[in-house]
């Protein structure tokens, strides 16, 4: 009797199922990391500014490298050309800022006249019967638009003390930047390095790209604006229309802040029809910039879509008031750069594109 072998049929256990998302422990790590960017703001600020130093710089320091000259001295050079043409510009401006700034409050007095001319004027059309004028209560609220500018600064001292950090920061990141990239690669696992240096080397460029189409679109503008304050009479006209182009290039408020410099200085001043005028022509400006320059300048490099946008500014404006305005689109930029590259957060990278 021959021996029939029984043959048993292997026993596959399944993988492991991968873990699922702690929610909880997600919604707490984000809730920390808010705060610490918010109480931290002034240093962070500081740092993202010496970034984005450092990338305007960075063309300039190859450019010396290419003469041979080692990277600390070219990364020297570099900052010391920064130092110069803002303490140029500062020394070139000074005087006309300082009596624009001494005007201001008399131009903003004449705006307050006409603006309560305006009212006497339409509430002659309905006039208020002497019980409903006691009841008049005249509030002067503080100016939301002062208060958004001018949060993310803090104090002027302390502001000074963190921002005289900037030029050793820009030089650091300058003379030890391919230390720095190459030892961020390499804080990943080996599979993940190539995605790390490909998403570093995306981020460098989108980031390049963005200030050096702002400053030629601010730089444009400013010298259209400044030429047509300039033949209309305006005072102060390379105050205001510097102030002005610069200001134009906030985005969705651009229009709006590039009219106050104006509204300030002309209203009442000039012939209400001059100043509709330069009105219309500053919006004509503004919108030739942000749908003929842009995407001339940066191309395919930023791909957010409008809400995306919005809502990034309405966030970082609310957390970091005016300079988070400044950072917003760098910031949702290289969040979206990131999101792209990570196969898990690609929908997410998807939601911010166009």
């Amino acid at each position: 009797m021959s021996e029939v072998e029984t043959i048993t049929p292997a026993v596959t256990t399944p993988p492991p199922a991968p873990p699922g998302r702690r929610w909880p422990e997600i919604v707490i790590a984000c809730g920390v990391i808010l705060t610490i960017c918010y109480m931290a703001e002034l240093v962070l600020v500081v740092l993202l500014f010496s970034i984005l130093a450092a990338f305007i710089l960075a063309p300039l320091v190859d450019f010396l490298i290419d003469f041979h000259i080692p990277r600390s001295l070219a990364s020297l050079i570099a900052v010391t050309v920064l130092l110069l043409v803002g303490y140029g510009v500062t020394y070139a401006s000074y005087n006309q800022v300082a009596n624009f700034m001494r005007l201001v409050p008399k131009y903003s007095a004449r705006i307050r006249e006409e603006v309560m001319s305006f009212r006497k004027q339409a509430e002659s059309l309905n006039p208020l019967t002497p019980e409903e004028e006691k009841n008049v209560v005249t509030v002067r609220a503080p100016s939301p638009v002062n208060d958004l500018l001018t949060r993310g600064f803090g104090s002027v001292t302390h502001g000074l003390i963190s921002f005289s950090f900037a030029p050793f920061l820009i030089y650091f990141m300058l003379s030890w930047q391919q230390h720095v990239r190459s030892a961020t690669v390499m804080l990943f696992r080996m599979e993940h390095r190539h995605t790390a240096y490909r998403t570093l080397g995306a981020i460098s460029r989108m980031i390049r790209s963005y200030i050096v189409a702002n400053v030629l679109v601010g730089l444009f503008m400013v010298a259209i604006s400044i030429a047509l304050f300039g033949m209309s009479g305006i005072p102060f006209f390379v105050v205001v229309g510097t102030l002005s182009g610069f200001l134009s290039l906030v985005p969705y408020m651009g229009l709006f802040l590039a009219l106050v410099p104006l509204t300030t200085v002309a209203l009442g001043q000039v012939p209400s029809g001059e100043f509709i005028f330069l009105a219309v022509a500053v919006g004509l400006l503004h919108v030739f910039a942000l749908n003929v320059l842009y995407p001339k300048l940066i191309g395919r490099t930023l791909r957010l879509n409008p809400l995306a946008v919005t809502i990034g500014l309405l966030f970082l404006g609310w957390f970091w008031g005016g300079m988070g305005l400044v950072l917003a689109i760098p910031i949702l930029g290289a969040t979206k750069i990131i999101f792209d590259n990570i196969e898990s957060l690609r929908p997410w990278g998807a939601w911010l594109g166009e």
